[in-house]
């Protein structure tokens, strides 16, 4: 019982990356009819905007420290943080430890900024062609954004720590009533999982109680119509390009702690994440969301060891194997809308 629990949390947490990436990738399905194969690129830009955070934050000078010697007396010379100057020691160092939380707003402008790039400098061009040109031309785009990656930060993965207080881990166990340290789990993991779960709040409460988001809802229903009623349709499906960017940059944000930035982790999440889209059904972002956090915790349990024994290499194919199921059940998807990627 303890490990299928452990695993059910281990679930969550790549659940919830898997959920934020497919919702997004279904906002931009859902108002620009676009496929769009370079989402799992923003999920690792975002990653990368830790990254840059945390090197900024670090930048440091050389100083002589007359208090300390090496073994032949001479004065260090030590590297100091520019914040430590400017704030304190004590505060300086605080900033720095928390690069990852501070990073949430570093790169909010940074993903609006380069989803809106995206959308009006290429997508909108494709607009009307068919779907396989434009998964050909982001596919391309994601190559080149992971290329550019990789030759400035190289290719190996780069530690991205979360803050000290958030290190260590949370005895669940003594929660839920078993014994103590039966199943410890990093507050991380724990903090990824909330915030995947407020950021899905948040999208669905902006659609559902805002004017823009009713407007939005009813282009994705009718755009000709809405159009007609002299709304600029096209301009606030262009924010919401934007908008599905920064939620996919906040997932890579956040679980930068988790996996290592690195340049290849887009395409490791954008195909499952193409998945986790098809099987909750083209367009319905319940349905992303629900998929997600399903195919996630079925990924870990099928991860046991003992189910491993008794079906080897299970844990790799069962997301494909529930999704052949369920489009063979239902072809729409658990919550697919009729008419959507039928023609």
């Amino acid at each position: 019982m303890d490990a299928i629990l452990l695993q059910i949390l281990n679930g969550l947490d790549k659940g919830s990356a898997y959920a934020l990436i497919a919702l997004g990738l279904t906002l931009i399905f859902g108002t620009l009819g676009v496929v769009n194969f370079a989402h799992g690129a923003l999920f690792m830009i975002g990653a990368f905007c830790a990254v840059v955070l945390s090197r900024l934050l670090s930048f440091s000078h050389t100083i002589i420290d007359e208090t300390r010697t090496d073994f032949l007396g001479n004065p260090l010379k030590v590297e100091v943080p520019y914040l430590h100057e400017w704030l304190g020691e004590g505060l300086g160092q605080t900033v720095i430890e928390w690069s990852v939380p501070l990073a949430i707003l570093f790169s909010i402008p940074i993903m609006f900024a380069v989803g809106y790039a995206m959308e009006r400098g290429l997508i909108r061009h494709f607009y009307k062609r068919p779907h396989a040109d434009q998964i050909l031309v982001t596919f391309g785009l994601a190559i080149v954004l992971q290329e550019i990656v990789k030759y400035f930060f190289g290719a190996n993965p780069i530690q991205t720590p979360a803050p000290p207080a958030f290190a260590g881990s949370f005895d669940f166990g003594a929660l839920v009533g078993l014994d103590p340290n039966t199943i410890i789990y990093p507050y991380w993991r724990l903090i990824y999982f909330s915030f995947a779960v407020l950021i899905i709040g948040a999208v669905f409460a902006f659609l559902r109680f805002t004017t823009f988001g009713m407007v939005v809802r009813a282009g994705m229903a009718d755009r000709e119509t809405v159009g007609l009623l002299g709304i600029d349709i096209d301009k606030r499906f262009t924010l919401m390009f934007a908008l599905a960017a920064c939620v996919a940059g906040l997932a890579g944000v956040m679980y930068a702690p988790i996996n290592a930035p690195n340049y290849h982790m887009g395409m490791d999440f954008l195909v499952l994440s193409f998945v986790v889209v098809v099987v909750g059904g083209m367009g319905s972002l319940a349905g992303a969301v629900l998929a997600g956090f399903l195919l996630g915790i079925l990924e870990s349990i099928a991860s046991l060891s003992w189910v491993i024994d008794y079906l080897p290499g299970i844990n790799q194919i069962v997301i494909y194997l529930v999704a052949i199921i369920i489009l063979l059940t239902r072809p729409r998807g658990l919550m697919g809308r009729k008419g959507v990627m039928e023609d």
